[in-house]
């Protein structure tokens, strides 16, 4: 199983180049991804997924870079489509985007956006997405996407519910979620993602604050490992145990 970190602080000030730091940190310790979230409003601030991704992407080189998990409601597509190609311009190959409709309404109403409709409002963006990576048009308008960049890079889907056997279905990977839900859950609805046909699988956000168990962890991350997870993604929280003391517990 791979390991990945999401970047940047969730608490705290944020000193100048921290994000740079932090992502040639987790590449010297041997992680394989760096990913960023996507939360406003609510009450602490993460750095724009896509700026913190650009940093990283520039300050380690040869490590997978990817969201999890935009939130697709709150972007116009054309917009969203933009900001992907311009990141995919500089990380080549090693992007990946995570989608999903989106979980916190304090997100949506910071920008004045519907909550009830986000799932509709989800898939309406991501189709339209999708058309923009294949013809680099929306609505007739030409987009104009670089010849090196059109068709996008993966697409995954942040999900739960039906949604599981969605992203077997539609996308290339899935990511749960592992800040609401226990181990059991995680480890059950991949059982679903698997018989559905399912690809890559990702459980993300496993949050390590001060104090963490490294052998529990362990224990965790063994468990999501041998139920077939191919990346674990860690958020380590101000004050959590060290990038080096977690990726030793990952062979």
């Amino acid at each position: 199983m791979r390991l990945g970190a999401l970047m940047g602080p969730v608490t705290g000030e944020s000193a100048p180049n921290r994000l740079a730091e932090q992502a040639r940190t987790y590449a010297g310790e041997g992680f394989d991804s760096l990913w960023s979230a996507h939360a406003l409003g609510r009450g602490f601030m993460l750095t724009e997924p896509f700026i913190a991704l650009s940093v990283a992407a520039t300050a380690a080189e040869g490590v997978e870079i990817g969201t999890a998990v935009l939130q697709a409601p709150l972007y116009h597509p054309v917009e969203l489509a933009l900001r992907i190609f311009s990141l995919h311009q500089i990380c080549g190959d090693r992007l990946v985007i995570g989608l999903g409709a989106g979980s916190t309404q304090s997100d949506f109403a910071v920008l004045g956006r519907p909550y009830e409709t986000r799932f509709s409002d989800a898939r309406s963006v991501i189709e339209a997405l999708r058309g923009i990576f294949s013809t680099g048009q929306h609505e007739g308008k030409d987009v104009a996407p670089w010849p090196d960049v059109r068709g996008g890079p993966p697409l995954v889907l942040g999900s739960w519910g039906q949604g599981v056997e969605r992203a077997a279905a539609e996308f290339d990977g899935w990511i749960a979620s592992a800040h609401y839900r226990s181990a059991d859950q995680v480890v059950a609805a991949l059982g679903r993602y698997r018989q559905a046909g399912g690809g890559r699988a990702v459980v993300s956000t496993i949050q390590l604050p001060p104090g963490t168990d490294l052998g529990e962890l362990k224990a965790k991350l063994d468990r999501f490992a041998e139920a077939g997870f191919d990346d674990a993604v860690v958020m380590i929280l101000p004050g959590g145990p060290s990038p080096e003391s977690v990726r030793q517990l990952v062979d």
